[in-house]
């Protein structure tokens, strides 16, 4: 029998799906997911907590709106890997970096929705609001911002999938959730360790966007009127 395949028979299988890698390392993998899970809400929560006075700060100043936009596009242009490499020397190797950057990227995709959202308000309900007497402020809380809803959450699904796929490459400073998982298995070439994170992976993306979805159509059940009129 050539060696080749002498050793083919005697290795052992190294499939791509195997339920008992899942069963054998189920700790390891809900640990992984958490982490994962944690990363991406809290980078998503804490990037739409800035967006937010931002995106209306550029609305009701015009003439920010190109600046604020354009210094999270620049940011948002930088590596991941390159951007967790400057941010180490000062915030160290871990957790803090890792959300940073996530927090940096999800920045630009919640901001330019929410800036979007509220210049797409249609002129005729804000002349309407100022007819009833409504200051800038009243306006922009109490009509702009709810009739600028549905692109808001838009946004921040987009920023939510987006996130998910990037705390990946929180691996390369040691805190990169499912990403730990699918580094380990390229280094050992365990194939079930590889494709189990990646489906876990997609799966999170999945089921966090339906959750959005739904969320926006119970918050702004306007909109929904709107386009089925």
């Amino acid at each position: 029998m050539p060696v080749r395949a002498l050793r083919a028979a005697t290795e052992p299988a190294n499939p791509w799906l195997s339920w008992d890698y899942v069963t054998r390392n189920q700790d390891d993998l809900v640990r992984a997911l958490s982490q994962h899970t944690t990363l991406t809400f809290q980078a998503v929560a804490i990037a739409l907590v800035l967006a937010l006075p931002l995106g209306a700060l550029a609305h009701v100043r015009p003439r920010l709106a190109g600046p604020l936009v354009g210094t999270a596009g620049v940011l948002y242009t930088v590596p991941s890997v390159a951007l967790f490499a400057i941010l180490a020397p000062w915030t160290g190797i871990g957790r803090t970096t890792v959300l940073i950057g996530l927090v940096t990227y999800a920045l630009l995709v919640l901001l330019r929705n929410i800036v979007v959202g509220l210049a797409g308000v249609d002129p005729a309900v804000r002349d309407a609001a100022r007819g009833l007497g409504y200051g800038r402020m009243r306006l922009l809380l109490t009509v702009e911002l709810p009739n600028a809803l549905p692109a808001i959450v838009a946004g921040v699904r987009l920023a939510t999938v987006t996130t998910v796929a990037l705390v990946t490459v929180g691996v390369v400073v040691g805190y990169g959730g499912l990403g730990q998982l699918m580094f380990r298995g390229f280094r050992s070439r365990y194939h079930a360790e590889i494709m189990t994170a990646t489906l876990l992976c997609l799966a999170l993306a999945l089921v966090c966007d339906l959750v959005l979805y739904a969320a926006g159509r119970a918050i702004a059940p306007w909109s929904r009127a709107g386009r089925t009129a």
